[in-house]
């Protein structure tokens, strides 16, 4: 009888220390929380979501939970990142308009404080202006925008991000001074599409995916898009079309905390790449018109070195830091 008492003991304490690894390391059931550094209805929150019903599929008996932490482009919920430093069951959802933020907003804490884990997407960005609006093309909106630049009010992410730098490229093309934009910065899309269906400003600034279907469905109109040739089912020229010189893809990555193990980093790594590979995400990158990007370990740090080496020499010419 006190053997029997005593394998049940012991069977006992084995569960309770293989449960333990969920908090301390990425385990094979563990939860995984992610986060999206903007307010919900932007690119990033999106992107957190899409990738959230991916893991679900790939990993059905993971917890999976997605959570927003707004804020100076992201650089608010990467500083609390940072003190989650060994936290193996955490991801931040990330790209091109935190590296111009972090410069933008002179952050202290920098992504040399995570640890990169995956490129996963590319997106262009799109123009558009309300229905209402007496811009009928893009050349209508530089007239006017060379006229009077404090006129032109463009809605659009994050200082510093992606479609502030969008609109600076796109004056200078234009021959408007990059510092005289009118910019008005939000902390996620669904502001600035706020402003834009309420015909508060302009025109407005985002990734194809966030306006497509209000531009479809006639609520907002299409001035051009950033990509080299026309975008597939929208019907709208690309800014070179139109007179302007500017061609960029705006894209979205995964890093986790910094002082993951390697075990842990490699478990992340992994549970990342199944969830790339599972379909849901596979129909969400052809639906929203996302190009696939994936990129892990050294290629992906590689990446987001020479990325920010690239957006601060940008965002230094446009006058947006000093």
């Amino acid at each position: 009888m006190r053997l029997r008492v005593f394998a049940a003991l012991a069977a006992l304490s084995l569960g309770a220390l293989a449960g333990c690894g969920e908090t301390g390391g990425t385990t094979a059931s563990g939860s995984l929380r992610i986060m999206a550094p903007a307010a919900p209805g932007g690119g990033w929150d999106q992107t957190s979501r899409t990738a959230e019903q991916a893991f679900k599929t790939a990993d059905p008996k993971r917890k999976v939970e997605v959570y927003n932490v707004p804020g100076a482009g992201g650089t608010i919920g990467l500083a609390q990142l940072a003190g989650e430093k060994g936290n193996g069951n955490l991801l931040m959802t990330m790209g091109l308009v935190m590296v111009g933020a972090i410069e933008q907003n002179k952050s202290k804490v920098t992504l040399a404080e995570t640890t990169p884990i995956a490129k996963l997407t590319e997106e262009y960005e799109i123009v558009v202006v309300p229905a209402e609006s007496p811009y009928k093309t893009l050349a209508d909106m530089v007239t006017a925008w060379k006229a009077d630049p404090a006129k032109v009010s463009i809605s659009g992410g994050s200082a510093g991000g992606t479609d502030h730098i969008v609109a600076g490229l796109m004056a200078k093309a234009a021959g408007v001074d990059p510092k005289q934009v009118n910019y008005i910065a939000h902390s996620g899309g669904g502001e600035a599409l706020n402003e834009l269906l309420g015909n508060k400003v302009s025109a407005g600034i985002s990734g194809v995916a966030e306006f497509a279907e209000h531009v479809k469905s006639g609520k907002l109109r299409a001035l051009g898009v950033t990509s080299g040739q026309r975008i597939s089912g929208l019907d709208a020229p690309t800014l070179k079309e139109s007179g302007l010189d500017v061609e960029l893809a705006n894209w979205r990555g995964f890093v986790a905390p910094g002082g993951l193990s390697d075990a842990d980093k490699k478990s992340l790594t992994d549970l990342v790449t199944k969830m790339h590979d599972a379909q849901p995400w596979k129909d969400a990158v052809a639906k929203n018109g996302w190009i696939d990007s994936f990129q892990t370990g050294q290629q992906f740090a590689d990446f987001l070195n020479a990325e920010q080496t690239r957006v601060k020499g940008i965002i230094a010419e446009m006058g947006l830091v000093s």
